[in-house]
């Protein structure tokens, strides 16, 4: 049998170790570790715990180990974790951003989530993801935008001519194509 290493606890750590044991507003987890811990100190083997607190023998061994290793602030949170590989690389992230800042899509006035996906070889939901974790807004310009429209030239000569030259008689009103609303 595995002899685990002696937890020593002094009056403070003891005391703290109680009150979170006994807590009912401290996480589940918390608690927990301070039971194991606070048996660990009265010199029960991991076994021992395990089978007391219904759990993997593994797991009290850990939590012995991280108190021995941390102290108290040990037990307050989990380890962290690596968490899952980005499948995107940064090189294309950047591409993303660099386009939609610097470039606009062919017959478009803003790149949208499906035409900057295509254009860079991701999903579209990533596109999104990328756009608003870097406060991206294509969308909304504060700038005017030219029209795609091929006889925009002529139409603007049309509009734009009836200012200094109206017709006899008539009155001449200007209003935006859409409202803008700040919020």
């Amino acid at each position: 049998m595995r002899v685990a290493p002696p937890v020593v606890l002094d009056d403070q750590q003891r005391k703290i170790l109680e009150l979170w044991a006994r807590s009912r507003s401290l996480p589940v987890r918390q608690v927990q570790r301070a039971r194991i811990v606070l048996m660990a100190a009265a010199g029960k083997q991991d076994v021992e715990i395990s089978a007391a607190v219904n759990i993997g023998v593994q797991k009290a061994r850990r939590w012995r180990k991280r108190f021995l290793k941390k102290g108290l602030p040990g037990l307050e949170k989990d380890a962290p974790r690596p968490g899952r590989t980005p499948k995107i690389a940064p090189a294309q992230i950047h591409e993303v951003v660099r386009k939609t800042t610097q470039e606009k899509p062919e017959n478009a006035t803003h790149w949208s989530t499906r035409t900057m996906a295509e254009a860079v070889g991701i999903s579209e939901k990533s596109v999104r993801r990328i756009w608003h974790s870097n406060g991206l807004k294509p969308h909304l310009s504060r700038t005017f935008k030219v029209s795609n429209d091929p006889q925009f030239a002529e139409k603007l000569e049309t509009i734009v001519g009836l200012y200094p030259n109206p017709p006899e008689h008539a009155i001449v009103l200007c209003a935006d194509e859409r409202a803008r609303f700040r919020h």
